[in-house]
């Protein structure tokens, strides 16, 4: 009989997730009867990691933004549907007010978990929506309001999630640094060896829950 190494995740596991939070499984976690009742009470999100050997993603980028920055997402959507490239939108859907970290989160979580390659985030300044984002493990994010900052931060840092400022950059900046970010390359080895040194510092402090 094979050995079952599947996670058992308690009520205890679980309580702790704040309402609409989200809960990183693997493949074949179980949940007790008590686990999942958290999960239906604080509306809790449940999304799989991908497992080992897995096909990188399908989809090309997770998007989100807030309120500030729902009409630039709208103009990236219309964007992205002329390339046409593939993308999962994580909201917000209307100018009602909401919280970035939320959203910033979501897109951040689904490019860690490679549910999809990339991800683009919109706020006012682009700047606590990069902070949350780098708070996610695996992820590399900065704030980028000029082409050449995107195609540095591609190059030099192999940044997976862009995010961008609604009120600090001009709307047709939008598709030249979208398309760097989508398109410029991480390659020469000694920018690797940095950004693995980058890497290395998460997981001296990075400790699962």
């Amino acid at each position: 009989m094979a050995d079952d190494k599947r996670r058992i995740l308690t009520g205890e596991d679980v309580q702790s997730i704040p309402e609409g939070g989200i809960l990183d499984i693997t493949p074949g976690t179980l949940l007790t009867d008590i686990a999942r009742e958290w999960v239906e009470r604080r509306k809790i999100r449940i999304v799989e990691r991908a497992g080992p050997g897995e096909e990188a993603a399908a989809v090309k980028l997770a998007i989100g933004s807030d309120h500030g920055g729902f009409e630039l997402k709208n103009s990236l959507r219309e964007y992205l549907d002329t390339l046409p490239a593939s993308y999962i939108d994580y909201g917000t859907h209307s100018k009602k007010a909401v919280d970035y970290p939320d959203i910033a989160h979501a897109v951040a979580l689904s490019v860690a978990l490679g549910h999809a390659k990339q991800g683009i985030i919109i706020d006012g300044a682009g700047i606590g929506s990069a902070i949350v984002a780098n708070k996610v493990p695996g992820i590399r994010s900065a704030a980028c309001y000029e082409e050449a900052g995107a195609k540095n931060a591609r190059e030099h840092n192999d940044i997976n999630v862009l995010t961008l400022g609604s009120t600090l950059m001009l709307p047709e900046k939008l598709r030249p640094i979208v398309r760097i970010f989508m398109s410029t390359e991480h390659k020469e080895p000694r920018h690797k060896s940095r950004v693995a040194k980058i890497m290395a510092v998460e997981k001296k402090y990075y400790r699962p829950v």
